[in-house]
């Protein structure tokens, strides 16, 4: 008689691939922690041979890291609560308001999800300094305030919102707005953690919109300071190693503190 495996056969093979994921993080945190001439040494070593905790203390002391975390922070907190409320509002409309060419305008909407954004690359940098807001933390926060992912996200999960409940609302005498704000939004918590989850996590590793913004090191993100310890003939990689994994930290406790509404959202909404 066969015995049954005390867990799925799926994970024989998903196993393999989430090492193969987990080793470059792997990889990171320990070469923080080895000494500069290990780092640079052939061939390489997988394990240091002395634990070093003064690469992060190095970073934290030669470096304004403070300063870049505070700055990513606000940029990235600014543009999460800005794609709450603006793709909140556009998916609302998209589903309950009709107008003439909201099927067109929704579709050359979900048409820029195909365009790279190296090939708007140079027309948003016109308009940010136009504005003038070159150098600012409001530049590099305006082009992620609101996004078609954003939207399409929303939208695909006020669909599954019965309507009733909004009728009901409306029937009690609560406006439109009321009704997204109290009926449709709580509801929709998986799809707004999600949403969050995603912002945040595209706002906090971006690069290249700030090397193109930012010229002062004191409007300088984490991303694109780290991208001081690289030299064109020595690379302080113990130092970079350890910037990163420093950075790292936020990002996973927000991922694991919403991945479940971010596997309910997925299934709920359609992007399956």
């Amino acid at each position: 008689m066969r015995r049954a495996l005390p867990f799925s056969p799926w994970h024989l093979l998903a196993a393999p691939i989430a090492l193969v994921a987990v080793f470059p993080l792997v990889w990171m945190v320990l070469t923080s922690l080895k000494l500069p001439e290990e780092a640079q040494q052939f061939p390489p070593t997988f394990l240091p041979s002395t634990i070093d905790w003064h690469n992060y203390t190095t970073v934290l002391s030669e470096a304004p890291f403070g300063r870049w975390f505070l700055n990513t922070a606000i940029v990235s907190i600014a543009a999460v609560i800005g794609n709450l409320v603006f793709c909140s509002l556009a998916a609302y409309a998209f589903v309950r308001i009709r107008f003439v060419g909201s099927g067109l305008l929704f579709t050359a909407m979900l048409a820029t999800l195909m365009v790279p954004f190296q090939v708007v690359m140079i027309p948003t940098f016109l308009i940010v300094r136009h504005l003038g807001m070159i150098d600012t933390l409001g530049g590099l926060l305006l082009p992620n305030l609101c996004t078609p992912l954003g939207i399409f996200l929303l939208r695909q999960f006020f669909l599954a919102i019965p309507r009733d409940l909004e009728d009901a609302a409306r029937i009690d005498g609560c406006s439109r707005l009321g009704v997204l704000v109290r009926v449709v939004l709580p509801l929709a918590r998986p799809a707004l953690v999600t949403l969050t989850v995603i912002t945040f996590m595209y706002t906090w590793n971006d690069f290249l919109w700030p090397i193109i913004v930012i010229q002062s090191p004191h409007v300088a993100t984490l991303q694109y300071g780290l991208n001081s310890f690289l030299g064109a003939h020595h690379t302080d990689w113990t130092l970079l190693m350890a910037g990163n994994a420093m950075s790292l930290v936020p990002m996973l406790v927000l991922f694991f503190v919403g991945q479940r509404y971010f596997i309910q959202s997925v299934a709920s909404s359609g992007l399956k």
